[in-house]
Parts: C-alpha cells; structure tokens; sequence
C-alpha cells in the first residue's frame, strides 16, 4: 500500500535574494507540463509570506504571474498548501535588497498572539492568491522545518482549519534552531499529534505525514548534484558558532537523507523507492505514504523527474496528494 506525494516548497531563496520568474514561475511551470504528461496532481507549497510582502512593495512584476500559476493551478487539481517563513513579514526593502527579520525566524517560539497574527495573515493571503470561495488549505510546512516546540502553533493553525503537517524528517537536527527531529525516528509512516510533533497521540487533531528519509553515512550527502545547489554548511555572513553547530549536525554516524526529487540523482530516487518497495513485500497491509520534496529554485532536472514518475507509473505506485489521503485515514477525519 505505497503512494507517493510530491511536495514543492514554492519560494525564493532564504535570505530573500532571486527573481521569482527564475526561481518561482518558470521552473514551475516546466514541472507542471511533466506532471500533465502523467496525468498527475503534486502540493504545492505556497510561501505567502515573501509574495505578500513583494506585492505590497513591488519590487518583482513577476508576482502577476505566479498569482496567476497558484489560482490556475487550484483550477487543474493541485493541492495548494500553506508553507511560512514568518521573518518575511517585517522584512524591509532597502538599497536594493530585502532585510529579513531573523528574531521571528521560527514560528513556534513567538508569543501566542503574534503566531495567531502571522497564520491569520498568511492563510489570508493564501485565500487571496488562490481567488476561489471554497478554498481553505489542508496542509502546512514549517520554514526550515521549524514546527518544535508544536504545541502554540499547532493549535492556531489547527483554528484555521489546517489539519496535517509536513515539516518533520526523521532523524533531523539543526543544533542552531533547537530543531531534534531524531525521537520521531521511532514512528510509523504517520502519525497523529497534538502538542509535541515528535510524539504520535491517537486523540491529536494533526496527522503528520514526514518527508521521507534514510539514515545514511554524512559522506554519501556529498553527490556532485546536490553540491552543486547549495551550501552544506551556511553562508559565509553566519558567526564561527552558528559554523560550529552546523558542522556538529553532520558529523554523526548516520544523516537524514530526504526524499528530495530536485537533488537527488534518478538512480538515488529509484533505490530508495526500491527499499520501501521491498518493505512492502512483507507488509503490504500497512498504507505507506512516502512524501518527497523539492524546492522550485532547485528544479533544474526536469528529465530526472519525468523519469522517476515513470518508473513509478511501472511499479504501479500511485501519486497523490495530502487532501487525497487526509479524505481516507478515518481515525482522524471522522473523530474531529
């Protein structure tokens, strides 16, 4: 009982450089012309905060378009879900570049207020950008995968009607944002939560669905393709600490490997499928939602992915989306 899910963290770069017609538009609509060709729907993680903010500045004419790509989009299937970086939204525009406020970084440490202002704001403007009456988003990524400590967030999220989460990958840790995802290492494909991501609770509102990991020697992250993409260790304006803590995270025995179809070669996607293929023969009964993840400034290979849905059509896996499975775990739709 395998199903795939593809998810797109729809954004710019981190410290708010980048055009959204190289980073954002483009790039997504060469990958929505491969999902076409398989007839298949991915979720689209919008993040609202950074669009929000340039429209109000306009700083990129390219926001007409991506406004146009959300609401077309919707129109032909794709779950549009909400994902946050929060220190967009006191964010100035000077001399030419955005100044980004890191002292709102994580969600999940702000007052209980100034949470509930910032998810007001952004599923707000995600109902804008989308423009149809009966939206309301299902599913929520966490900036940088921050959703710890859960318990605030969660519950004004969860007043908004959104009711699964994506953030986690097992194994994860990020010693400078008090990130430890590694307890979660214990659970199943899926859980549901309340207070404490990590921590699965029958009666929990929120269902998390992680993205799909293996631990894998430190070494093995180093692949020509995903250096090529980005830098292991952060950027050179980061303190000798934040450097420290950064290389501390690699350097263990085992590093979580995510599901990433943007950086991972198609022999990596295809092996790492076959491992949970191969789970599956001996426990077919057990449903297996396995959640990938890209990021639309990394889609540079789209035959790796036009490939990897083939092979997935081959093995007669199915790609769905969150509000797909959300309509079929009856534990959690029919006891809230």
């Amino acid at each position: 009982m395998i199903e795939c899910i593809f998810t797109l963290d729809y954004e710019i770069y981190g410290n708010g450089t980048g055009s959204l017609n190289e980073l954002v538009y483009e790039p997504t609509d060469r990958l929505l012309h491969v999902f076409e060709k398989w007839g298949a729907r991915f979720v689209n993680y919008v993040e609202v905060a950074e669009f929000e903010q340039m429209e109000n500045a306009g700083t990129d004419a390219a926001i007409g378009l991506v406004k146009q790509q959300v609401k077309d989009m919707y129109r032909c299937g794709y779950e549009i879900a909400l994902h946050l970086h929060p220190q967009w939204y006191n964010a100035r525009f000077e001399r030419g570049q955005w100044e980004l406020d890191y002292t709102e970084y994580n969600l999940c440490t702000l007052p209980q207020p100034r949470i509930a202002e910032i998810v007001d704001r952004s599923v707000n403007h995600l109902h804008y950008m989308v423009d149809h009456p009966k939206f309301s988003p299902v599913s929520f990524r966490a900036g940088n995968w921050l959703f710890q400590p859960t318990r605030n967030a969660a519950l004004e999220l969860s007043r908004r009607g959104l009711r699964i989460d994506s953030s986690v990958f097992k194994g994860g840790l990020q010693r400078n944002h008090h990130l430890d995802y590694r307890p979660a290492k214990k659970n199943g494909y899926y859980w549901p939560f309340s207070s404490n991501v990590n921590e699965p609770d029958p009666l929990g509102q929120w269902l998390e669905l992680p993205i799909h990991t293996e631990m894998v020697p430190p070494w093995k992250m180093a692949t020509s393709k995903r250096m090529g993409m980005g830098n292991a260790l952060g950027g050179s304006r980061a303190s000798l600490h934040k450097k420290v803590n950064r290389a501390l995270d690699f350097m263990r025995l085992g590093y979580p490997l995510k599901f990433d179809f943007c950086r991972m070669t198609l022999e990596e996607l295809t092996s790492m499928m076959d491992r949970v293929i191969l789970l599956d023969r001996y426990d077919p009964d057990t449903p297996k939602p396995i959640v990938a993840i890209g990021h639309s400034k990394d889609l540079n290979d789209l035959p790796t992915v036009d490939s990897f849905l083939s092979y997935l059509r081959a093995q007669d896996i199915p790609v769905v989306t969150f509000e797909n499975i959300f309509a079929n775990v009856p534990e959690v739709t029919h006891s809230h």
